[in-house]
């Protein structure tokens, strides 16, 4: 079996780097099935946080960005965060950084989707609000919008 050194681990982590932003977690999940056998990975993700070169906090700040342009809300941005191994103080801190204005963004996603629907037949409000829970939107936002 091939011994894989520290070198070619972190060449391939900052290769992923290089294209995107990725939390520890996805970066050690996508190492991990690149390089099965190795020891290597926490010290190259310890190493590569260190140098700057893979932050958590940087990443929330972008995915959380990159998904407010999408028109997802602020619950699932939540799980999605959550699911990429972000902890719930730095979602909390980034989302308070970010000063999203989730109506707007919300009445955005609306617009676009349902200009125009009647939303008087009950059918078509209650895929309306199916639609913006989906979507992320808490009954907050849609009570709001409806």
């Amino acid at each position: 079996m091939k011994q894989i050194d520290t070198k070619t681990v972190r060449l391939k982590a900052m290769d992923y780097l290089a294209r995107r932003e990725h939390s520890r977690r996805e970066l050690a999940l996508k190492l991990a099935r690149k390089f099965p056998d190795s020891d290597e990975l926490d010290r190259v993700l310890d190493t590569l946080a260190a140098d700057g070169l893979q932050s958590d906090r940087r990443f929330t700040g972008s995915f959380i960005r990159l998904r407010v342009q999408g028109g997802y809300g602020p619950q699932r941005i939540r799980a999605e965060l959550r699911q990429r191994g972000i902890s719930d103080a730095l979602i909390v801190e980034q989302f308070s950084e970010q000063d999203v204005d989730w109506f707007a963004v919300a009445e955005a996603v609306f617009l676009k989707k349902y200009a125009g629907v009647n939303l008087d037949d009950p059918r078509e409000r209650a895929k309306c609000m199916r639609y913006l829970q989906y979507k992320g939107y808490d009954l907050e936002h849609i009570n709001a919008l409806l």
